[in-house]
């Protein structure tokens, strides 16, 4: 991967916490931006993917009228949550 470089001006107070967890944990301050940045990037992209999918989830629910009653699915992932098998939901028409 080919690197570019870039310069930010950031208050000194967080450049201050930065150098202090970095050397807490072992890393440059470079090193600790450098993977604070691409986990903050990678969590975005995931919360981007994550409302690009319900809203295409909806989309079909709303197409086949087709979906899930809510009190099934938490008592599924509820049970699930605690080690417990449970049946899952069945699919069922919500409107006519």
């Amino acid at each position: 991967m080919s690197t570019v470089a870039t310069s930010l001006k950031i208050p000194s107070e967080l450049k201050t916490r930065i150098e202090k967890l970095a050397q807490t944990s072992g890393k440059t301050t470079h090193a600790f931006v450098l993977s604070a940045l691409e986990e903050y990037v990678s969590r975005s992209e995931l919360a981007e993917q994550f409302l690009e999918d319900a809203i295409a989830a909806d989309d079909q629910m709303q197409r086949s009228g087709l979906g899930y009653d809510a009190r099934e699915v938490h008592a599924y992932v509820t049970a699930k949550a605690q080690g417990q098998r449970a049946r899952r939901p069945r699919v069922k028409r919500w409107r006519e």
